[in-house]
This record gives C-alpha cells, structure tokens and sequence, in this order.
C-alpha cells in the first residue's frame, strides 16, 4: 500500500485538481437543474434524473397530453415494467415501478 510520504507532488496536484472538479461539476448540476447528487434518490417514485429544474417530467408529459392519451401512456409503462420484471436485476424495483403506474392510471380513471 502507497503511503502518502510515496506520493509525489504531481500525483498530490492531479488528485487534488481532480476532486475540485467533481466538487464544481457537482455544483454546477445542483444550480443548473435542481438537484444535488448527493442527496439519496428515490429510484421508484422520484428518481433524480426524471426531475429539471423543479419539474417532474411524468407531469410534464400528461399537461402535453389529454386525458385519454395520457391513460394509455400510464398503461403502456404499467404494461412495460410487468413485462420485463423477471428478466432485469432489480424485479421487485420493476414491479413496484409497475405499481406507480397503476396508480397513476386507476387516479386518471377516478
């Protein structure tokens, strides 16, 4: 194991140079699009990737559409994540993605 009396200045300045921009690029997507990568993501319900600016983009996409489209939308991912479940790592993540759509559509429906 390298000590850090076996590190050589260059090395130190690299690494250094290096977390400052991971820190700024953190940053700059926290100021640019609304969230902070540090903060633990909600992979089911609110993933951060599906979040700019504030803006969900599952609301997003039903204010682009009617209410008839915007069902067949929740069924067609309902349909999707059911699917494929079994054939991905995560089965029990699918399916309670499935579920979110499900009740997306059953509060559509109402």
């Amino acid at each position: 194991m390298t000590s850090l009396n076996d590190v050589t200045p260059e090395e130190w300045d690299r690494v250094t140079r290096n977390k400052a921009r991971d820190e700024m690029t953190k940053a700059n997507i926290k100021h640019n699009h609304g969230y902070n990568l540090e903060e633990k993501s909600d992979s089911v319900n609110r993933p951060k990737h599906y979040n700019m600016g504030g803006v969900e983009c599952i609301e997003a996409i039903k204010a682009s559409m009617t209410t008839l489209e915007f069902q067949g939308y929740c069924k067609g991912n309902l349909m999707k994540y059911v699917w494929r479940y079994n054939y991905k790592m995560k089965p029990l993540e699918d399916l309670q993605k499935a579920a979110v759509y499900l009740n997306k559509l059953i509060e559509e429906v109402q």
